[in-house]
């Protein structure tokens, strides 16, 4: 399927599961050597990173806790500036490696406030796992992430649970808007 329609819009193919699976082995490869008899607490964005989360945590071989926050600062295609933030952080993240585990990074709004946040705990280190980069969408400066699974360019996605005003999150593959240009 190389193209689909959801809420009226267009999608055309950007990202097969299975590039998408490849990458994410490789990133767990990786973060397993970095995290060698360390035990790192990943903190997924909900909603959009579960499924990354997921595949990417069926990867990993360290020991490591989970942890979940859930914020928003989108309105269908398009990012509000604001981040509203829906439920916090886990309450132990004192002295402990924290590996934030993102969806997308675009304009680095939301994942500013979510590093502010983890920095209230005084962790051992934090770093970022992200499955897409937007880098030409970025509104603030942000210290790049350190484990990418890809870098795109400034276009609206959906699927692999990137979603589109709610709908999309269950495509397995990642869909590029034939008919939403992004600012």
């Amino acid at each position: 399927m190389n193209k689909i329609q959801i809420a009226g819009k267009e999608f055309e193919i950007l990202l097969e599961n299975d590039q998408i699976s490849k990458r994410t082995r490789l990133i767990a490869i990786q973060i397993d050597v970095d995290y060698e008899s360390r035990c790192p607490v990943f903190i997924g964005v909900l909603d959009g990173s579960f499924i990354f989360m997921a595949d990417l945590l069926k990867e990993i071989h360290v020991s490591c806790e989970i942890g979940f926050i859930k914020v928003s600062s989108y309105s269908g295609t398009e990012s509000t500036g604001k981040v509203k933030k829906i439920f916090g952080l886990p309450e132990y993240l004192h002295n402990r490696d924290v590996i934030v585990v993102e969806d997308i990074v675009d304009t680095g709004l939301t994942l500013n406030y979510i590093l502010t946040e983890i920095h209230k705990q005084k962790p051992s280190s934090v770093t970022v796992c992200t499955l897409l980069l937007k880098p030409g969408a970025l509104k603030t400066r942000i210290e790049e992430p350190e484990y990418v699974g890809f870098e795109i360019g400034n276009e609206f996605v959906v699927g692999y649970g990137l979603d589109y005003d709610g709908l999309g999150r269950n495509l397995k593959d990642i869909y590029r808007s034939k008919t939403v240009a992004v600012p």
